[in-house]
């Protein structure tokens, strides 16, 4: 199982957000590339980089400093936030990047998401960002009446490389993840699953890992940036 440092963008830098509230900002570097870099030589084998003001605005803020993260490393990196058109898909492949990150897309404009897995198949995951099972959009500003095991049920057939599953009252708190709501989310799902949201300590990835194979990785933020989990650790309580 893979284990996925976030970095995620605003203003140029990388900061965590609690819950996702974009007045309630840590910052963790000025130096994203770095950052990225330093991912890197830490063992990881893949990054997770979220354009927190493009998921807001609905357009791509961030591409140049992605674009230098890319630059920045040989590992795989992945990019959600804003990429609400196939013209963004295409500029972020252009780019480097390896996987983008679908979510209130997903949901509102089911065209775009076919477009962008006959364009790319394998090469697009589905963001679920869930509060209180339902999904939330727009930078989770937005709450749907979509339940998130509705919607990933929706996803069968489609040549999608998988879901992000990220538990939004979990995010940034350091609470553990919901795993019973994960259970739920990899039992319905007909892809694989990527938790997002709360892992916090080696138990917590032991926790996910147990799911079963189903499960690709984890994506951790806050935890790895606030010295509480160790990123070998991490990766070997993975293997």
């Amino acid at each position: 199982m893979l284990v996925i440092p976030a970095i995620d963008l605003k203003d140029g830098r990388c900061v965590r957000l609690t819950q996702g509230d974009m007045r309630e900002e840590t910052v963790y570097s000025e130096d994203p590339p770095g950052m990225a870099a330093r991912w890197e030589r830490l063992g990881a084998g893949m990054l997770h980089v979220v354009d927190l003001n493009g998921a807001i605005e609905g357009q791509p803020k961030n591409a140049s400093l992605i674009e230098a993260i890319v630059k920045a490393v040989s590992i795989p990196v992945q990019v959600g936030g804003g990429i609400r058109s196939l013209d963004t898909v295409k500029l972020y492949f252009s780019l480097g990047v390896s996987r983008v990150v679908l979510g209130t897309a997903a949901l509102q404009d089911r065209r775009l998401l076919d477009q962008a897995c006959a364009a790319f198949p394998e090469r697009v995951l589905v963001g679920i960002d869930a509060r209180n099972g339902k999904v939330a959009v727009r930078g989770w500003t937005s709450q749907s009446a979509t339940m998130a095991k509705d919607l990933v049920r929706s996803l069968a057939g489609m040549s999608l490389r998988g879901v992000i599953y990220t538990d939004i009252a979990r995010d940034g708190m350091l609470e553990g993840p919901n795993l019973e709501a994960l259970r739920e989310m990899v039992e319905c799902s007909p892809l694989s699953v990527i938790a997002s949201g709360g892992v916090t300590r080696l138990e917590d990835i032991r926790g996910v890992k147990s799911l079963g194979p189903k499960v690709e990785g984890a994506i951790v933020g806050k935890a790895l940036y606030d010295g509480k989990l160790d990123l070998a650790a991490a990766l070997a309580a993975a293997a």
